[in-house]
């Protein structure tokens, strides 16, 4: 990574943690990068773009990936395009503002990151998963939800936080009883599943 990419991510950092916008930790990122090149990624399509840098930390990272990334909070997106032209990205990130749940997509990618509204994770999995190239991965972030996964739901005094809880838990046993994928579970940064799709022939 160049000298000055550096100091525009140092800057997205701190403008996610001044503006409380969750964005995916040190230990998730370097995991996905590490993945993008070992699987040797090409195309990526990201739900849930926040103000883009988990978008820009995939493309920086392999440079003949594309990523296609929606967001419908308008003000993230507005600070999405602002930072991926900083790092003068935007020929390899393609940005969609609009509710995921209501996009459409034709294209088909090596990878699909799923990071935004954790309440619907199976509704983005299963919309998405059709714009999944055969043998290609669906890896999703916070399956912990800040280790409140772990915990007794008596413990977690929001009514609103422990029906986001319920619902990873049912995400979670949903990828585990899909039978077109084989999914592992990483104890990585806030939990990170990783569903790799089975081919037609095969397991």
């Amino acid at each position: 990574m160049v000298k000055s990419n550096y100091a525009h991510i140092k800057e997205i950092k701190e403008y996610a943690i001044e503006n409380k916008i969750p964005i995916m930790q040190s230990d998730g990122i370097d995991f996905l990068t590490t993945f993008i090149i070992k699987h040797q990624i090409k195309n990526v399509l990201e739900i849930g773009t926040a103000i883009g840098y988990s978008a820009i930390m995939m493309a920086l990272c392999s440079p003949n990936l594309k990523v296609t990334t929606i967001e419908r909070d308008e003000t993230r997106y507005l600070e999405a395009i602002k930072n991926i032209k900083k790092l003068n990205l935007e020929d390899r990130i393609t940005l969609i503002f609009n509710d995921a749940l209501k996009t459409r997509i034709e294209d088909k990618y090596d990878l699909i990151f799923i990071d935004a509204a954790k309440a619907q994770n199976i509704k983005f999995f299963e919309l998405f998963e059709r714009n999944l190239k055969e043998g290609g991965f669906i890896i999703t972030d916070n399956m912990y939800f800040h280790g409140l996964v772990h915990k007794n739901e008596k413990e977690i005094k929001s009514r609103n936080v422990r029906g986001i809880v319920r619902k990873i838990k049912d995400y979670i046993t949903f990828l585990k009883n899909n039978d077109n994928y084989n999914t592992t579970i990483y104890d990585i940064g806030d939990g990170i599943a990783v569903s790799e799709k089975k081919s037609k022939g095969g397991v």
